[in-house]
C-alpha cells in the first residue's frame, strides 16, 4: 500500500466494494443450499481394515445398532392382565410404523416345543391366562429375564428392530410416531433408548444450541465492540467484516456440497470469535494512527504496514493449527479442521480487503478525530511493563512451577467415552439409557464374528459348536454379555423345548437324533429369516451378537484384551477364527488413535509455527522464545483436565488444537511489532516497550472477546461443549498472561538482535 496513491486507492476502493457485495450475494445464495449430515458412522476409523471388515460383516447379517429398547414400568408389578393387554396392544401398534421391521415383547413371544412336530405356545396367552403360572414359567427362562422382563418384575421391555441406515428424516419420523403411540396408552413410566432416539436428541439439541450461540455471540461481540471503541462506527464496521466472513465460509461449504456435521455445529461460535482477532488488531492500530494525523489515508497505510504482516502470520499459523486436525482419524473432526482453517484465511482476506476501504469512506468515530488520548490503557500498560522488568526472576520461577505441575496433571488424562456421558445426570434421555442399561443387559452393542477356517466343516460341526458354547459361557458370565443373536443359544433353546421347557435341558444335545431334528428345524424355510441373522450364506461364519452395559471404552478395551487372550485358547486346533467387531468397537478403536493423532498434529503445528518465526527473525532463539508462551497454556489446560478428571474423547479432542491456533496470535502480533521497531533502528528495550504499549491493548481486548465468546459454550447441555468453552477460556487467559509477562522476559534474557538495515 506504500506505493499506492490516494487517488488510485479511492478509484479501486469502489470497485472492491462492488465486487465484495456481488460475491457476498453469491455466497448468500450458496449458503441456502447447505445441508446437514449427522451420520454417526462417520466416526468410524478411516482407512482401517477393521472398518472394512465390519462394513462387509453387516452386509452378511444386519447392522448391530438399528434397534430401540422401550422400557415400560409398573411399580406394582407387570403381571397384571390390564397392563399386559395394554403392552400387547402397544406392541401391535408399533408394527404399523413404516420403518419398523419387527417388534418383540413378552406378550408376543412364544415358547417352542419340538416333538413329533414343531409346536408353539405364547408365554402370555390372554385366552388362558394364569399369571402365577405364566410368570413362574417366564422367570425360569434365562433368555427372557432382563431381556423382556426386569428381574424385579416391575417393568417390561419392548424390542424394536428398524430398517438399516435410516436417514435423519426417517429417524425423526420413527421417534415421533413411536412417541405418539406411546402417549395413547398412558403408561406410568416409559423409557426409550437406542441410537435413533439418541441421535435425534443430540441433533435437535445441537441445532437449537447452534442458533442460540450464534445469537448470543453476535450480541456479545456488539457489546464488547461498543465498550472497546465507544461508538456506533466501532460496532458496525467490524461486524460487517465478521458477518461477511461467516457468510462466505458457509456459502463455500454449500458451493462444494459439504454439509454441516455434528462437530461443525460449533462452527458459527468459533468463527465469530476467531474472526475478531484480525479485526480488533487492525481497527485498534488504525484508530491509534488516526490520533496522530488528520489524514485517514495515512492512518490506513500505517495500520496496514504495522499489523499486516503479523496478522497474515497469525492467520496462517491459526489455520495450520486447524489443518493439523487432519491427523485425527475421525472424518467429522478432519472436516472441521479443514473448514475452520479455510474460514480463518477467509477472515484475513476480507479483513484486509474490506476494512481499509471502509476506513477511507467512514474515517472513524468523532472522539478519535478530535485526538483524545486513551490514557486508561497507556497508564496501566506502562505500569505492568515496569513490574515485569523488576520481577523477571519471579516470573521465570512461577512459570517453571506452573509447567511442572501442568505436566504432572497432563499425565493423569485418560481417554474414555460412554454413550451418554456428554449429558448431565438430570437429562431425561440419560436417565432412560441408564435405566435400560442397568435392567436389560445394556444398550451398548457387541458383535463377535466367528469364522470356520476349515470350509469342509461348516457351522454345524459338533466340536466347533461345543467350543463356541464355552466361549458364550465366558461372554455371559465373565464379559457381561446379554446374547441376542447366536446359533448356539438357538440350539440350546430348541433342545430345552424337546423336554417340555425344563431349564436343565438348556444345553447342547447329546443325542444324534436331537441334533438332526434341531438342524432340520432351524434351517427350514420357516426359520430361514431368523437363521440368516445368525449364520452367513456360506455357512462358514456365525455371529454372536448382543449388548453389554455401557462401562466406557477404557473398561471395555481392557475387557476386550482379556477376551482376545481367552479366545486364543478356544480355536479348536486352529479351525476357528474370532474377531470382535461392531459399531461400538470401532468407536473405541478410534479413541485409541486419538491421543497419538492429536500429539502428531500439534507437534507438526508447533514445528511449522516455530520455523516461520525463526525464518522471519533469522534467529534460533526467537524460534524457541515464540513457542514457550504458547506451549504453557496447552500444558496448563491439559493439567487441569487431568486433575479434575476431564477425559479425552471425540467431543474434547479439538480443545488443544483450537487453543494453540488462537493463542499463538498474540505472540506473533507482539513479536511482529517488535521486529518492526528493530528495523527502524530502535534499541531492544525501546522496541520491546513500544511493542508492548502498542499491541497490549489489542491483545487484552481480543482475549476478553474470545474468552467471552467461548464462555457462552458453558451453557450447553452437552458436557463436551461445556468443557470446550471452559478450557478454551482458560487457555486463552493463560496465553495472554504468558505473552504479557513471560514473553518479554524471555526476549530480554535470550534474544540479542542482529544489526539490520533500517526501515525507511
Amino acid at each position: 500500500m506504500k506505493k499506492i496513491g490516494e487517488v488510485s486507492f479511492r478509484k479501486y476502493s469502489r470497485i472492491v466494494l462492488f465486487g465484495l457485495f456481488i460475491a457476498t450475494l453469491f455466497f448468500v445464495y450458496q449458503a441456502t443450499r447447505i445441508g446437514l449430515d449427522y451420520d454417526f458412522e462417520k466416526f468410524y476409523p478411516t482407512s482401517d481394515p477393521e472398518t472394512d471388515f465390519f462394513l462387509e460383516y453387516r452386509k452378511k447379517f444386519t447392522s448391530d445398532n438399528d434397534f430401540l429398547l422401550i422400557g415400560i414400568e409398573r411399580k406394582d408389578g407387570v403381571f397384571n392382565r390390564k397392563f399386559l393387554k395394554k403392552v400387547d396392544d402397544f406392541t401391535n401398534d408399533l408394527t404399523e410404523i413404516k420403518s419398523v421391521d419387527s417388534v418383540a415383547s413378552i406378550t408376543n413371544q412364544e415358547e417352542i416345543f419340538i416333538r413329533a412336530i414343531i409346536d408353539t405356545r405364547p408365554y402370555i396367552d390372554f385366552d388362558n391366562l394364569d399369571l402365577s403360572r405364566d410368570s413362574a414359567n417366564i422367570f425360569s427362562k434365562q433368555e427372557l429375564v432382563n431381556s423382556f422382563v426386569a428381574e424385579d418384575g416391575k417393568s417390561v421391555c419392548v424390542f424394536i428392530r428398524h430398517e438399516d441406515f435410516l436417514s435423519k428424516e426417517k429417524s425423526d419420523q420413527l421417534i415421533d410416531e413411536l412417541t405418539a403411540k406411546a402417549n395413547k396408552y398412558n403408561f406410568e413410566k416409559i423409557r426409550i433408548a437406542g441410537r435413533t432416539i439418541g441421535q435425534k436428541y443430540y441433533i435437535d439439541k445441537m441445532q437449537d444450541e447452534m442458533l442460540l450461540f450464534v445469537a448470543l455471540s453476535a450480541v456479545l461481540v456488539v457489546l464488547f465492540l461498543a465498550i472497546a471503541f465507544k461508538s456506533i462506527w466501532g460496532v458496525l464496521i467490524p461486524q460487517l467484516v465478521i458477518f461477511s466472513g461467516m457468510i462466505w465460509l458457509i456459502g463455500l461449504m454449500g458451493l462444494f456440497e459439504e454439509p454441516i456435521n455434528i462437530i461443525l455445529t460449533v462452527l458459527p461460535s468459533v468463527m465469530f470469535v476467531v474472526s475478531m482477532s484480525d479485526v480488533i488488531h487492525l481497527v485498534s492500530r488504525y484508530l491509534d494512527a488516526l490520533r496522530t494525523t488528520e489524514l485517514p489515508f495515512e492512518a490506513i497505510k500505517t495500520a496496514v504496514r504495522e499489523v499486516g504482516m503479523a496478522t497474515f502470520l497469525t492467520s496462517v499459523t491459526t489455520s495450520i493449527g486447524f489443518f493439523s486436525l487432519v491427523f485425527v482419524r475421525v472424518e467429522p473432526i478432519q472436516v472441521f479442521g479443514v473448514v475452520m482453517g479455510i474460514g480463518v484465511l477467509i477472515a484475513f482476506f476480507l479483513t484486509f480487503l474490506t476494512l481499509p476501504v471502509l476506513f477511507y469512506f467512514f474515517p472513524g468515530p468523532k472522539y478519535v478525530r478530535e485526538k483524545k488520548k486513551d490514557h486508561f490503557w497507556r497508564k496501566r500498560l506502562e505500569r505492568w511493563f515496569v513490574v515485569i522488568l523488576r520481577k523477571r526472576g519471579r516470573i521465570l520461577i512461577v512459570s517453571a512451577v506452573v509447567i511442572l505441575l501442568s505436566i504432572f496433571g497432563l499425565l493423569k488424562i485418560e481417554t474414555n467415552n460412554l454413550l451418554m456421558d456428554d449429558l448431565s445426570k438430570d437429562e431425561p434421555l440419560k436417565q432412560d439409557f441408564d435405566y435400560l442399561d442397568k435392567n436389560y443387559g445394556g444398550v451398548r452393542p457387541f458383535e463377535l464374528a466367528v469364522t470356520i477356517k476349515d470350509t469342509s466343516l461348516g457351522v454345524w460341526d459338533k466340536e466347533i459348536l461345543r467350543t463356541i458354547d464355552t466361549v458364550e459361557n465366558y461372554l455371559t458370565e465373565v464379559y457381561g454379555l446379554t446374547i441376542k443373536t447366536s446359533l448356539v443359544s438357538a440350539i440350546k433353546i430348541g433342545h430345552r423345548s424337546m423336554y417340555s421347557g425344563m431349564p436343565e435341558y438348556y444345553k447342547l444335545p447329546t443325542r444324534k437324533r436331537n441334533w438332526r431334528t434341531l438342524k432340520r428345524g432351524l434351517t427350514s424355510d420357516r426359520a430361514e429369516s431368523i437363521y440368516r441373522l445368525m449364520v452367513d450364506s456360506t455357512n462358514t461364519m456365525m455371529r454372536i451378537g448382543g449388548t453389554i452395559p455401557d462401562l466406557g471404552n477404557k473398561t471395555v478395551t481392557a475387557m476386550d484384551d482379556k477376551l482376545r487372550n481367552y479366545l486364543r485358547t478356544k480355536t479348536c486346533d486352529g479351525k476357528i477364527d474370532y474377531q470382535i467387531t461392531g459399531t461400538a468397537h470401532l468407536i473405541d478403536k478410534n479413541l485409541s488413535y486419538l491421543s497419538v493423532s492429536l500429539v502428531k498434529g500439534l507437534a507438526v503445528s508447533i514445528l511449522i509455527v516455530a520455523l516461520i518465526m525463526g525464518l522471519i527473525f533469522s534467529s534460533g532463539s526467537i524460534l524457541l522464545i515464540s513457542i514457550v508462551p504458547n506451549v504453557v497454556p496447552l500444558l496448563f489446560i491439559g493439567g487441569v483436565m487431568g486433575y479434575i478428571g476431564v477425559e479425552l474423547k471425540i467431543s474434547t479432542a479439538i480443545i488443544f488444537t483450537i487453543a494453540f491456533g488462537i493463542a499463538v496470535d498474540d505472540t506473533i502480533h507482539l513479536l511482529g511489532k517488535f521486529r518492526y521497531e528493530l528495523m527502524k533502528g530502535r534499541t531492544r528495550m525501546y522496541a520491546l516497550k513500544r511493542s508492548y504499549m502498542t499491541t497490549g491493548k489489542a491483545m487484552i481486548l481480543t482475549t476478553l472477546i474470545l474468552c467471552s465468546g467461548f464462555a457462552l459454550l458453558v451453557f450447553s447441555s452437552f458436557l463436551g461443549t461445556f468443557y470446550l468453552g471452559v478450557m478454551l477460556c482458560l487457555a486463552l487467559f493463560v496465553a495472554l498472561i504468558a505473552d504479557l509477562t513471560l514473553l518479554p522476559v524471555l526476549i530480554l534474557l535470550f534474544y540479542t538482535p542482529k544489526k539490520s538495515k533500517k526501515l525507511e
